[in-house]
């Protein structure tokens, strides 16, 4: 299986100075392409931070991230800018959608930034929409939907710029067991059909038995890695 992230000996400590607090502890880390992770373990653990490291959004103390042989913790943060846009999608707890803008304007807005062509964005939000079952919604704002829907359209976002991975940040918290299950299939389909790399920060039980992989981290270590 390809290599996507290789993550080696990554550390973080936060209040360095005072009195650190070790929130990822020396983790080494290998994730293939087309790998359905998920990563648990109680609060507190580190996997958000550990998910966030790997995504780009912020730098280690110590050791490194490398994605498709790309040593992304030597980066700048403009770098890593335009780096996360052509390769890393995201999907947040808080879905984190532009509440002045439409399900298309929402999703097609990474796209503008990749500089893509009117009309293969208008295409992919399309088929993006049809992929997670809103193609009615497609001039709906946020607040005009539920929070499922909510979420599908920032999986649809995450998936616009045609990303190596998808990472999702406790992405079915804030959802009733239905819109979770739903966003799940979506969320396995794609994995399955398109061969998409998801990593799930979960504490939801749901993602954990859809997941192919599990990975416990406690105190910011690895403290086991299954796979199903």
């Amino acid at each position: 299986m390809e290599t996507v992230i290789d993550a080696h000996d990554v550390t973080k400590i936060y209040n360095e100075k005072k009195i650190p607090v070790h929130a990822v502890n020396g983790v080494h880390l290998h994730i293939g392409r087309g790998e359905f992770i998920a990563l648990v373990g109680p609060s507190g653990s580190g996997k958000t931070t550990l998910l966030n490291i790997i995504g780009g959004l912020d730098y280690p103390t110590n050791g490194q991230v490398i994605i498709n042989g790309t040593n992304i913790t030597a980066m700048s943060s403009s770098e890593l800018i335009n780096f996360r846009l052509h390769n890393i999608g995201f999907v947040f707890q808080s879905y984190n959608l532009i509440p002045v803008l439409t399900a298309r304007e929402n999703i097609e807005f990474i796209m503008l930034l990749q500089h893509t062509g009117k009309k293969q964005r208008h295409e992919r939000v399309l088929n993006l929409l049809r992929e997670v079952g809103l193609e009615d919604k497609i001039n709906s704002r946020p607040g005009e939907l539920s929070g499922g829907q909510q979420q599908r359209v920032a999986v649809a976002r995450a998936l616009a710029s045609k990303p190596q991975f998808v990472l999702a940040d406790e992405p079915t918290a804030n959802l009733d067991s239905k819109s979770a299950a739903n966003l799940l299939e979506i969320m396995a389909k794609l994995n399955r059909e398109e061969g998409m790399t998801f990593v799930f920060s979960t504490h939801d039980q749901r993602v954990i038995d859809k997941a192919r992989r599990v990975i416990t981290l406690v105190d910011g270590k690895i403290t086991s890695d299954e796979k199903r």
